[in-house]
């Protein structure tokens, strides 16, 4: 059998075998290689070609190009095909049918506490107030001193305080940004008007109703001629915007530091309206607040000549004012992370 013979039986093999194949890790790692390959067959055979008289070995190494190029088409035909192939069946199985509705992605909200707050910061935005936040890793002097609570006062005993260093704390209210606004503030620009949000922190969480940490939200309007009805006024637009105009407010005499008079600031019920009942303890009033008159004291040591300027501070817990805005019991269910209770307020 001639050189040809070999060459034309390898030919009709590989497309034989290229024929079959079904994956194109075969027809390239064993057909390919087995026929074309340095070690292939087509190689073996072109050794015997210097056996050959010098007149036939040009027309056999003409020949034995054809093959491999018939061979190499075949290939690269094949593998074409297959790719294709397997292109179609992912298709087929991994179709979308883009007329099918959507799956619904989980959509997320704000806290229910940061949405009073927002709520609460909103309503005073429009009343022409500044919102303004400061440290909560606070100085005893802003925290105590500058609000009229100096050492060994017996109403520092009411807070029970997270000290860092004798002179250092975590804040336990909002009022020190009273002190640190009024030691810089300019009056020539104007009245004072602010609110501050922020967290505090108290080691207090033995009942539902208190936790080591909550959230408070400082008021203070400082200008001339400023009166307890000034305060009264605002209070009752706040919680009428937050509850609703069929609400009252009626204030109560009772004592804080850094204000005098102070009042206690108490709500209509929102569970018997003004009736009475277990949770208003047949009063038909709710606490809600703390407020009086700024503390001359307080002014002056911020610099301020309280014959000249007064005013009115308050503080609120937008944590309390949640509870009673959706009937929450115990107020660490804010805090425990469960999207279950959680997202009943979106």
């Amino acid at each position: 059998m001639s050189l040809k013979d070999d060459l034309a039986n390898i030919r009709d093999q590989a497309l034989s075998e290229i024929k079959n194949v079904s994956d194109v890790s075969t027809l390239n790692q064993k057909i390919r290689v087995s026929f074309l390959g340095k070690r292939g067959k087509i190689t073996k055979v072109l050794r015997d070609i210097k056996n050959l008289d010098p007149k036939e070995r040009p027309e056999v190494g003409k020949y034995s190009n054809i093959v491999r190029n018939k061979i190499q088409d075949a290939v690269a035909k094949k593998n074409q095909e297959l790719k294709q192939a397997l292109l179609n069946q992912k298709l087929k199985d991994e179709k979308i049918d883009v007329t099918l509705p959507g799956s619904p992605v989980p959509k997320g909200s704000p806290h229910v506490i940061q949405s009073i707050i927002d709520h609460i910061c909103d309503i005073f935005l429009g009343m022409g107030y500044q919102v303004l936040s400061g440290p909560e890793v606070e100085e005893e002097k802003y925290n105590f001193e500058r609000m009229n609570l100096p050492k060994y006062h017996p109403a520092r005993d009411m807070q029970a305080t997270f000290y860092i260093t004798n002179d250092i704390l975590m804040r336990t209210q909002t009022s020190p940004m009273q002190a640190r606004v009024l030691e810089k503030y300019d009056f020539s620009k104007g009245p004072l008007k602010m609110i501050s949000p922020g967290i505090v922190f108290r080691r207090d969480n033995d009942d539902p109703t208190h936790s080591h940490q909550f959230h408070q939200v400082e008021g203070l309007v400082i200008d001339k001629n400023i009166k307890m009805s000034d305060l009264k006024g605002t209070l009752e637009y706040l919680i009428h915007q937050l509850f609703g105009d069929k609400f009252d407010i009626r204030l109560r005499p009772s004592y804080f530091p850094f204000t005098e008079p102070s009042v206690e600031v108490d709500m209509t019920c929102f569970n018997c309206m003004g009736k009475g009942c277990n949770i208003c303890k047949n009063t038909g009033w709710i606490e809600v607040l703390g407020a009086g008159m700024v503390h001359p004291n307080v002014l002056k040591m911020a610099g301020i000549d309280p014959k000249e300027y007064g005013g009115f501070a308050f503080g609120l817990g937008p944590d309390r004012f949640a509870m009673l805005r959706y009937g929450v019991k115990d107020i660490r269910d804010f805090y425990l992370d469960d999207v279950r209770f959680l997202s009943q307020f979106d």
